[in-house]
Order: C-alpha cells, then sequence, then structure tokens
C-alpha cells in the first residue's frame, strides 16, 4: 500500500506542480547557471546507492587551492529560497517513481555517514529514504544528529499509512512556517562524525 500510494501521489504532483517544476528550473538556469540538477550518489533502502536529484541551490565557487568553498559562501540568497521553501527537493518526486525513494521516510545522508553510524542508527536504512520524515517535521536540521535519528528509527518501528498521511500534512504546514531549515551557525547541517557515545 505504501508503494501504491507512492506512485499515486507522485504522479499527482508532478501532474499539478510541472509549471513550478519547469520555472525552477529556468530560475536556476538564470541565476546559477548549468547544471540546473544536483545529482549525488546517496545511500537507499539497505544502504544500497543511488542517484538522488535535486535542484541546484549553491554556486560553483572554489579557494585558491581550488577545493570548494564552505556552503555559507556557495549557498546564494536564490538557494537559500529554494531550501527554506523546500522547493529543492522536487525533482525527487522522480527518485520515487523510480521507486529509489518513498515520499515519507529517513532523508537520505551522505554515502561516508554508513560507516559512522551505531548499529541502531543504521537501521534508519531499513526502509526507503523519504523526501519528507518524522525528523524533518520535528526540528529539520535545527535538532542534533542524534535527536534526528531517533526521530528516524522511531519511524521505522512505527510506520504506517495514516502516520505518512500525517507527516505529509505537518510538511506542508511546516514549508510555510520555514523553520528549522539550517542548524544555529550553519548553512545548512554540520557534517555527522559519528556519535560520541554510539549506541549497540
Amino acid at each position: 500500500m505504501k508503494r501504491l500510494l507512492d506512485i499515486a501521489l507522485a504522479l499527482l504532483a508532478l501532474l499539478l506542480l510541472w509549471p513550478v517544476l519547469l520555472l525552477v528550473a529556468l530560475l536556476v538556469r538564470r541565476k546559477l547557471g548549468s547544471p540546473v540538477f544536483f545529482r549525488q550518489t546517496r545511500p537507499g533502502l539497505n544502504g544500497v546507492p543511488f542517484e538522488l536529484v535535486k535542484f541546484r541551490t549553491m554556486r560553483d565557487a572554489v579557494g585558491p587551492d581550488g577545493a570548494p568553498l564552505p556552503d555559507g559562501e556557495r549557498l546564494t540568497p536564490f538557494g537559500r529560497f529554494l531550501r527554506s521553501t523546500s522547493l529543492d527537493e522536487l525533482p525527487e518526486l522522480w527518485n520515487v517513481l523510480k521507486g529509489e525513494m518513498s515520499l515519507v521516510g529517513p532523508r537520505p545522508l551522505l554515502m561516508q555517514y554508513l560507516g559512522r553510524y551505531s548499529p541502531r542508527q543504521a537501521r534508519r536504512h531499513e526502509v526507503r529514504p523519504g523526501i519528507t520524515g518524522w525528523a524533518q517535521v520535528n526540528g529539520r536540521n535545527a535538532i542534533s544528529w542524534e535527536e534526528k535519528f531517533e526521530l528516524d528509527v522511531w519511524y521505522v518501528d512505527h510506520q504506517s499509512g495514516m502516520l505518512d498521511l500525517k507527516i505529509l500534512w505537518l510538511t506542508v504546514l511546516s514549508v510555510f512556517k520555514r523553520e528549522g531549515v539550517s542548524q544555529s551557525g550553519h548553512a545548512t547541517m554540520q557534517e555527522f562524525m559519528g556519535s560520541e557515545t554510539p549506541e549497540d
């Protein structure tokens, strides 16, 4: 049922939002240049890699050493707007249709984090990653990594159709409020280096 709901709602969203997708793509092309889409390998169900697709929100900028500048220096006001409204996430509907993601589930993070999770935290990969999730409607990036992972594991243990619908509704409300977009003192979220006291 969850997969059927994902397909039905993702198709409906694409049909309704294609003018928005087109407009955002044109604005990204004008303000940030090419490519319009940001593509990155992320861990999916059971940690299996897939290519995540989002709208680009950062400009290409490197320091004297050739390394990319910090996120805060590459993230433009337009990019911040896309992130705060979650418009940058809309292309992930394609990942949902392909079966790589779900509408609701733990957010797909970075591949290098896989070896940094405690066994309990790694349980977040027992379900498909989502465009939104229980952690996103309970603090988003304003909470600590440990809190976020606890919320992810709670979702894994309590997932249901009704819970997913509740999370989708709360996501709509949180997008309008634009709360928890970034961690205090960071443009997005500080890199997860592993818990100081990992749980078994």
